[in-house]
Parts: structure tokens; C-alpha cells; sequence
């Protein structure tokens, strides 16, 4: 198995990755919803190039410890925080996530959004099909295609004792 190609992004290149989403969208969303953390800055970025104002956030955890890795990928999730579903009820939604990995994360916020009355549409910087654990599925907009890990400007240790290079 080759090691993961690491990919260190900008806050240029985030810029032009948000300037690829706006002219994909359709319609205007009554709502967004931020997954945390990755979904924080590019959710702020589009809401404010949208004037999206009725934004909400999800926090999901998935288990860490399980003795099968498949296992770990079939593990259903636990909602930290969510929205009320008085907050998405009949709203056109946009969740919004960095990256789409395996989907899990996205799909999970997707699905609860739904369940919740909202009308959901997912939305990443990037897609990773290569991982995708959901067959054809993808998101409803994404910038861009990748196999890399991305690491976003957002992501680098700033911590005082470690050099800014994106090292984790």
C-alpha cells in the first residue's frame, strides 16, 4: 500500500475552491448547517458570499475503538450537538463539510437533517471517491476531486513549540 499523498493547501487555494461552489448552486438555502470542525471556515466563507444568516452547526462522533476496521466503518454515530428539528423544519438546507472522505460524517448530518423535515444538500471542497462508502453517491457540490489528504490553512499547528509546515 503506497503512503497517502499529502496535499497543503492555501488560504488562495480556499479562496478559489469557495469561488468554484457559488456558481454551482441553485436556488437559495433557507439554512446551513456546519459540520464541525472541517465544515466551521468554509461554511462562514459560503454563508457570508450567500448571505445565508440562519446558520446552525452538527458535531457527530463516530467510535474509536473497535477490533475490526471494517467494524470501526459500519459504527452508527453519536450526535454531540444538533440543531432542534424546529430549526430545519420545510428549509432548503445546505450542509457543509471540507472534505468527503468515506461520507459517513456528511451522510449521517444528511439523513438526520431529513429526518428532522429539512430538505438537505451536501456540499464539500473536496470529494474523495476513491474512499466513498456510499456506491455512486457523491455530494451535491463539491470544488474539487481528490485522492490526497488535504490539509487546509486552517488545519497547521500553530501550537509555539512546532514549526508551520502543516505537520501533524
Amino acid at each position: 500500500m503506497q503512503p497517502l499523498r499529502k496535499e497543503i493547501l492555501t488560504w488562495d487555494d480556499v479562496d478559489r475552491l469557495i469561488d468554484h461552489l457559488l456558481p454551482q448552486f441553485e436556488g437559495e438555502f433557507e439554512a446551513m448547517v456546519m459540520v464541525t470542525r472541517g465544515g466551521i471556515i468554509p461554511g462562514g466563507l459560503l454563508a457570508e458570499a450567500m448571505g445565508i444568516t440562519h446558520i446552525l452547526t452538527a458535531a457527530v462522533d463516530f467510535p474509536a475503538q473497535m477490533e475490526m476496521e471494517k467494524a470501526k466503518l459500519m459504527a452508527w454515530p453519536q450526535f454531540i450537538q444538533f440543531p432542534d428539528d424546529r430549526a430545519l423544519r420545510g428549509r432548503r438546507t445546505l450542509v457543509v463539510d471540507d472534505v468527503w472522505g468515506s461520507g459517513r460524517t456528511i451522510t449521517a448530518v444528511k439523513i438526520r437533517v431529513s429526518a428532522s423535515g429539512g430538505i438537505p444538500n451536501t456540499c464539500v471542497l473536496h470529494f474523495n471517491p476513491y474512499r466513498n462508502l456510499f456506491g455512486s453517491a457523491r455530494p451535491d457540490y463539491y470544488a474539487a476531486i481528490t485522492d490526497a489528504h488535504i490539509i487546509y490553512p486552517w488545519e497547521i499547528d500553530r501550537r509555539p513549540d512546532r514549526i508551520l509546515t502543516g505537520d501533524r
